[in-house]
């Protein structure tokens, strides 16, 4: 639709007793420039708000801000909801941003935007929808304009006002993104103006009351006018001569509403109306013209043909072409013409110029416009709504222009109303609309479509309730299920999204029951596999899968017979993977069958097989002494993300699953800014979902890592992570396991004890026994050994037994290091000197630095200051770098407590290699021993070990990974 830039079209009230708000216009327009009354050079933006009822003068008030901003210099960006288009999406935006795009050319709209312009430039109506697109998620459409808006306050070289008018009627889609970006103003040196009616907010426009009443502040709340400023305006249209018992009854008449009041002038001086006492029965009469039912009398005075403009004109709303309203009104143009002249005359209908340069048709005010709109009879104004979307289709507006009247037409099971609903569904889910798109899909259902198209409804509509309303969405999909002759092809893609609807909302067993029922149905074998795939995705993060062990038999079976031909098999052999570190099962297997599901590729963006199975790969690679290679995985995750606007829980994930790489690597304050900024998203979508969790309890492990104690207490305390019991989902890590660490740093031994305990219990009965996933069988022997020695060696046995089954060298060291905690002094040294050699071939740079600091604290103990002093300085060093501030602390303790001198801490912060790092590192990679490598390069064997351990935290590989992290 069409977009005026110009002001409205009628000569406006005068701006009288209004002097406060716009002094507070003008303050806050001289602090965009840096001027205030304090002094102070800084330019300042922000936010004003206005509140008053329809007529009370906010659009003439508005209509002087941007007069004056723009004559000091100003990029004015204005626009106004509409009573009939606020269920359009992003109408709102449309009109803030397209006049800046109007001149551009399309390649030039494209430079401008970047890499913003697939996701913003369908919801900015810049560019039609791309067939086949996926759909952006609605944060990555306010994302992508927060940067539009940003770079046009950047670009423009001037400040920019933004000013919304009639904010009331504005359209959900905009006033989210406005609410969120209000608290941006200031630190852009933007001014944001906002006027509405507050008593017309709707009830579930909670953005728009958080607007209105921002940090606390009221509105400026504008008053009736007093009788000296009625009798004022009406001198001013009827003569000096108007006495003081005519001003009043005008003043009494109208309630002091300047709408109102210039109205009745204008009609008293069209009359001819003396403005004498003896003359107040004539204006009583002409008051009543002015509003309500008086108004409609004098439309239908007109003629039917200009009545029927005027109704054409409400049903479309503002800023339609003229041919458009005419042909919704069945005029000829000159019909048409003749209307809009006396439409005019009357003070009802005015004509502008859109951005388009066509000339539009709006009303003299939005009170006209509801009066108008309510008077159309019940069966016309349907009749009318159903003309105006064929009009707009037919005359290139699209389905999305047309998708509001047909909501308004009564169902008559029309196949046309179905398409264009359908088609409007799929324009919107491509500008990130995805209420919208439901809004049309439950009309197209009621309408209702052809037998042979209901199912496809009903999955396009479940589809769009997915992340919104999951529980409808098993109800509209189960339906569709049910659905006569249901093709193979939608019925399949029904049964994968109905199974992500369980899954979503913890059913996770009926989602493995339905896809198992459909699977022994199916008669494609490829059908078949693929839904198995989704079986064991579903079985293998359900806590209360009655048979874990033999689910992983049945998947360790198909995965001998597969060879990744397709991605349903990749995925079942990156689940294999999975699983087999999961179980504990060699480095080895788990790290073949990654390598056999990343060959031929992986998507992180196709919606029907998701995202979860790449990152389990990745993670596989993680826990297989290759982080390095999985944040590769993971990066490409979010530039993927990213590039289709999916800026919501799947970058959450991303970034929480980054972070624990870098919490896994040692890099700490690395990994607790990722995973603040994924709890950060994860917070903005809703409380107690998957993605939260994952972020709440990797923060809490990173927080422990560097010390602080209190902090992941109080993490703890706000999500309230033992309060309601744990999620009914496998979470990684686990949360029982995280919240016993947590009691274990407070000093809540039996506490902690007892949810260790009970973790580990569960994750044993589901064959999850690898201490490199959950350590929870670490954690719980030191609880243990603060009590009961001989128990904590042996539940520290148990879990080296276990680490060293898996064999990566980073969870070995940490094994043999808690197990030194519950040994004799002479017999830990040996442990601890054996973690430290095991953690010196691994990417773990944390847990070596705390291993080696308990060496040189047991050498100190044992007499052997000198080997002491070289690991506590080294391990001193290596907690620095990894910023485990707690580490450093117990290191200096030691080597106070050893009489040794402090020396000071080197910088570490090169990231990449040295050359003799490098030279020492490629010779590992073609398969050297240290000893060997020592005699190549002429060094010692300590040397070596140093070197090639800077080499493995720096490229987050152990020795296995290291040809492919060097590109040899």
């Amino acid at each position: 639709m069409s977009h005026v830039t110009e002001p409205r079209g009628w000569a406006p009230a005068p701006l009288l007793e209004r002097e406060s708000e716009i002094l507070a216009i003008h303050r806050a327009v001289d602090e965009l420039f840096g001027v205030s009354d304090t002094g102070s050079p800084t330019r300042r933006g922000g936010v004003l708000t206005f509140a008053g009822s329809g007529g009370i003068g906010k659009t003439t008030l508005l209509g002087e801000a941007r007069r004056h901003a723009a004559d000091r210099g100003c990029t004015v960006l204005f626009a106004r909801g509409g009573e009939q288009e606020k269920q359009v999406p992003f109408h709102v935006m449309r009109q803030l941003i397209q006049p800046t795009f109007a001149a551009l050319s399309e390649q030039e709209r494209r430079d401008v935007l970047g890499s913003w312009h697939g996701i913003v430039a369908p919801a900015l109506g810049l560019t039609a929808s791309a067939k086949g697109r996926t759909a952006p998620d609605p944060q990555g459409v306010r994302d992508g304009l927060d940067w539009v808006v940003t770079h046009l306050a950047v670009r423009s070289g001037a400040p920019v006002v933004l000013i919304l008018d009639d904010a009331h009627w504005a359209d959900a889609e905009s006033l989210a993104w406005l609410a969120a970006f209000a608290t941006r103003a200031e630190e852009l040196a933007m001014l944001i103006m906002v006027a509405c009616r507050p008593d017309e907010i709707p009830s579930d426009a909670a953005p728009l009351r958080a607007l209105m009443g921002r940090q606390g502040t009221r509105p400026h709340e504008l008053a009736p006018l007093t009788t000296s400023a009625v009798a004022r305006i009406v001198r001013e249209a009827l003569g000096d001569s108007a006495d003081d018992v005519f001003c009043r009854e005008c003043w009494a008449i109208t309630g002091g509403n300047p709408f109102e009041v210039v109205e009745l002038g204008m009609k008293g001086r069209d009359r001819g109306l003396k403005p004498h006492q003896d003359n107040i029965p004539q204006l009583r009469d002409l008051a009543s013209a002015v509003k309500g039912s008086g108004l409609i009398e004098r439309l239908e005075q007109l003629g039917p043909s200009t009545v029927r403009l005027a109704w054409a004109a409400a049903v479309l709303g503002n800023a339609v072409p003229i041919g458009i309203v005419g042909g919704v009104a069945a005029l000829g143009d000159a019909q048409a013409a003749d209307a809009i002249d006396q439409l005019h005359n009357a003070r009802i209908l005015t004509v502008l110029t859109s951005v388009q340069r066509k000339e539009v048709v709006e009303f003299f005010h939005p009170l006209i416009a509801t009066a108008v709109y309510r008077s159309i009879p019940p069966g016309v104004r349907v009749g009318m709504h159903g003309m105006a979307a064929q009009a707009l289709v037919d005359d290139g507006h699209g389905p999305t222009a047309a998708a509001r009247h047909l909501l308004e037409m009564h169902p008559e099971g029309d196949p046309w109303v179905v398409q264009q609903l359908r088609r409007a569904a799929r324009e919107s889910f491509s500008a990130g609309a995805s209420d919208a798109a439901r809004r049309y899909l439950a009309r197209a259902l009621r309408e209702p479509p052809e037998a042979e198209h209901r199912a496809e409804v009903l999955f396009e509509l479940g589809s769009a309730n997915l992340l919104h309303d999951p529980v409808t969405t098993i109800n509209q999909l189960r339906t569709a299920l049910e659905e006569p002759s249901t093709a193979p092809e939608l019925r399949e893609a029904i049964t994968y999204r109905l199974a992500q609807a369980l899954g979503h909302t913890g059913q996770l067993a009926q989602a493995a029951e339905l896809l198992a029922e459909e699977a022994r149905h199916a008669t494609n074998s490829r059908t078949r596999l693929r839904m198995q795939a989704e079986q064991f995705k579903w079985n293998s993060v359900r806590v209360d899968e009655e048979n874990s062990p033999a689910r992983s038999r049945l998947l360790s079976q198909f995965a001998k017979r597969i060879v990744g031909r397709g991605l349903a098999e990749r995925h079942i052999l990156g689940l294999r993977a999975w699983d087999a570190a999961l179980r504990g099962e060699p480095v080895g297997t788990a790290l073949e069958y990654a390598e056999q599901a990343l060959d031929g590729g992986m998507s992180w963006i196709d919606q029907d097989f998701g995202f979860e199975v790449p990152a389990v790969v990745a993670l596989t690679l993680m826990y297989c002494d290759q982080p390095g290679r999985a944040e590769e995985l993971f990066n490409t995750a979010i530039m993927e993300f990213e590039a289709k606007g999916w800026r919501g829980a799947h970058l959450s994930f991303v970034y929480t699953l980054l972070g624990y790489i870098r919490y896994r690597r040692g890099r700490l304050a690395e990994a607790e800014d990722f995973v603040r900024n994924g709890l950060q998203i994860a917070d903005r979508i809703g409380h107690d979902i998957p993605a939260q969790w994952y972020a709440i309890g990797t923060l809490i492990e990173t927080l422990l890592a560097r010390g602080n104690v209190a902090e992941a207490r109080q993490v703890a305390r706000t999500y309230k992570l033992a309060d309601g019991g744990f999620p009914k989902a496998v979470v990684y890590p686990d949360p029982q396991a995280v919240w016993g660490k947590l009691l274990l740093a407070q000093g809540r031994i039996e506490e902690a004890e007892h949810h260790l305990s009970t973790a580990g219990k569960r994750l044993d009965l589901r064959g999850t026994r690898n201490p490199s996933w959950s350590p929870w069988q670490l954690d719980l022997a030191l609880a243990q050994v603060t009590h009961d020695t001989e128990l904590a060696a042996a539940t520290a046995a148990e879990a080296v037994v276990r680490a060293r089954a898996f064999g990566a060298s980073s969870v070995i060291g940490h094994a043999l290091r808690v197990a030194a905690a519950a040994a004799e002094p002479a017999r830990a040294a040996v442990l601890l000197k054996e973690a430290v050699d095991h953690l010196d071939q691994s990417p773990a740079a944390a847990e070596l630095a705390h291993a080696l600091i308990d060496h040189g604290t047991a050498l100190h103990t044992l007499g052997d200051p000198h080997q002491a002093a070289q690991q506590l300085y080294r391990g001193m060093e290596t907690a620095a770098a990894c910023g485990a501030d707690a580490l450093v602390d117990r290191a200096r303790a030691q080597i106070a407590s050893a009489g040794l001198r402090p020396r000071r801490l080197a910088s570490s912060e090169q990231e990449s290699l040295t050359v003799a790092e490098l030279a020492a590192a490629r010779h590992a990679a073609r398969g050297l021993d240290n000893a060997a490598i020592a005699k190549e390069l002429r060094i010692d064997s300590r040397t070596v070990a140093a070197r090639l351990s800077a080499a493995f935290t720096k490229l987050g590989t152990d020795r296995l990974g290291l040809g492919r992290a060097l590109g040899d």
